[in-house]
């Protein structure tokens, strides 16, 4: 019987990676065969031009620098997935980088990899800063073709 694929996204934040983490704690076990799900790790890079959000007189000359500190952060994040996932003795795992926007592009992935379940962290944002930066996780909610879980970081205990 084929597994049901899992599509986590992650991004370089401690939101992402705490999901991640929490999603490999609860769903999948160090022996590949008692795990129901195939993982899928997706990283959405942004283009270069998107990051910057510049046009005109100049922005050819800033574009490769950012392109490049772009791949520096994908090639970061991957590697702290397979940190994660290697501490917690899964091996059997698909690490794609994409370019594009985070919300479309976890869709895009859910499609192609007949996922049944989306997860994503929470940032934890205000609905300003939601209003204003557009919330990934409420686009997927919305959006994808799966059921979506949506990890929160938990408050930290505040000590007097």
């Amino acid at each position: 019987m084929d597994k049901s694929v899992m599509v986590v996204g992650i991004d370089d934040s401690d939101h992402s990676l705490y999901a991640l983490d929490w999603t490999l704690k609860h769903f999948f076990s160090p022996e590949p065969e008692n795990s129901p799900f195939t993982l899928v790790i997706v990283h959405a890079k942004p283009s270069a031009t998107t990051a910057v959000g510049l046009t005109g007189p100049g922005a050819a000359e800033v574009l490769p620098y950012v392109e490049r500190d772009l791949k520096i952060i994908a090639s970061r994040v991957m590697e702290k997935s397979k940190e994660l996932c290697a501490a917690k003795s899964v091996k059997d795992v698909i690490l794609e980088a994409i370019e594009g926007d985070p919300r479309n592009a976890l869709c895009d992935a859910v499609d192609k990899h007949n996922a049944s379940l989306l997860v994503v962290g929470s940032h934890g944002y205000g609905a300003i800063k939601r209003a204003v930066l557009g919330s990934v996780s409420d686009y997927c909610a919305h959006h994808a073709h799966c059921s979506v879980m949506i990890v929160k970081k938990p408050r930290k205990m505040h000590t007097k």
